[in-house]
């Protein structure tokens, strides 16, 4: 059975948000609304000091505390690892908003535009009238990732069955794929390199691994 998950370099990573545009662009999230996230985070004192950024979102857990506290059975998990969440069952009670440690989790109210209730002709061709108030999150473009199966397409190695995120990245930071294939990329990069997940004490089991080279 595949899991699959996403790793980020962060020894590549250049902060250049080009993947919160793409995953934008991809999904028409509304305004105040960013499924992928870039962190800009400082450590250590002056004069050694060193920036960081970290790309964040749904973490695609094996042990989701968002699917735990789901009275509706909204938020699922497939077999392979992608945790999803049914619009029509979701009552937007926001529990699982609470339960995430990620802060991966929204909820919108209104389709107001980038500039107020007058929305311009793409926001409105683009619109998701499914999505209002009920949670919404991350998906790792599961659209894309059936659409590329069906067609017979490996994601992670083929584009059209990849995030967008992972595919617009200029630092070839990302990288998806399935960890339970041990020649796929992902295995490959966490076998060579040291990694970590956040909040792993949580037993939450995430699916973004994070690649860091400690400074000597």
């Amino acid at each position: 059975m595949s899991r699959y998950v996403m790793v980020a370099d962060l020894n590549r990573c250049v902060g250049c948000q080009t993947c919160t545009a793409a995953c934008k662009h991809a999904n028409a999230t509304p305004p105040g609304v960013q499924w992928r996230r870039v962190l800009d985070v400082e450590s250590g004192e002056y004069p050694d000091v060193r920036r960081t950024f970290l790309p964040v979102g749904c973490m695609h857990c094996a042990s989701p505390p968002c699917m735990d506290v789901c009275p509706s059975t909204a938020t699922r998990r497939r077999d392979d690892g992608l945790v999803t969440i049914d619009y029509d069952l979701c009552i937007g009670c926001g529990y699982c908003m609470v339960a995430c440690p990620y802060q991966a989790r929204f909820k919108v109210a209104s389709l107001a535009g980038a500039y107020g209730d007058a929305r311009m002709p793409h926001e409105e061709a683009r619109a998701h009238p499914e999505r209002l108030n009920v949670a919404q999150k991350c998906t790792f473009c599961i659209d894309r990732i059936d659409a590329g199966l069906a067609a017979g397409l490996v994601p992670g190695e083929d584009a059209e069955a990849t995030p967008a995120c992972v595919n617009a990245c200029i630092a070839d930071a990302l990288t998806f794929g399935d960890i339970e294939n041990p020649d796929s990329r992902v295995s490959r990069l966490l076998r060579d390199n040291e990694s970590f997940r956040m909040h792993e004490e949580l037993g939450t089991d995430p699916g973004v691994y994070y690649l860091w080279a400690p400074v000597s």
